[in-house]
């Protein structure tokens, strides 16, 4: 490999609840078996100023972004959950985010994985080259 190789960032999206922890996020990682190194976090826009979730941002040195309705929306899940689709219209809000954060022609690397305590999800999502 030389330094013109496409840079690929990777995406942990996540959905969760308002009851969720710190350890809920890194339950719902630790869940996805993902062990490379991740580029960015991802959830609703609504979401992504819980406590909570900023704290486990911190924790993991990594900033989040806050994605869209529109593009939650837009992001074609492998997952179809009824209940996110109800309250989302989206099938699987974790792995809308992780592909919308991605951006254009991203793939799920990791579906939709549920942390222990069922409070969070997480989808890993890898962007298009670069």
């Amino acid at each position: 490999m030389n330094d013109q190789t496409p840079k690929q960032i990777v995406v942990a999206g996540f959905g969760f609840t308002s009851n969720a922890t710190p350890e809920s996020f890194a339950q719902a990682l630790k869940a996805t078996g993902y062990k490379d190194k991740i580029d960015l976090l991802a959830t609703p826009s609504d979401k992504a100023l819980q406590p909570a979730f900023l704290d486990f941002g911190r924790a993991q040195r990594l900033i989040a972004n806050a994605v869209t309705r529109n593009a939650l929306e837009a992001a074609e899940t492998k997952t179809q959950s009824f209940l996110s689709r109800l309250m989302r219209r989206t099938g699987s809000v974790a792995e809308a985010a992780a592909l919308a954060a991605a951006g254009p022609g991203s793939t799920l690397i990791v579906t939709r994985q549920i942390s222990n305590d069922r409070m969070a999800t997480c989808a890993i999502a890898k962007g298009a080259d670069a």
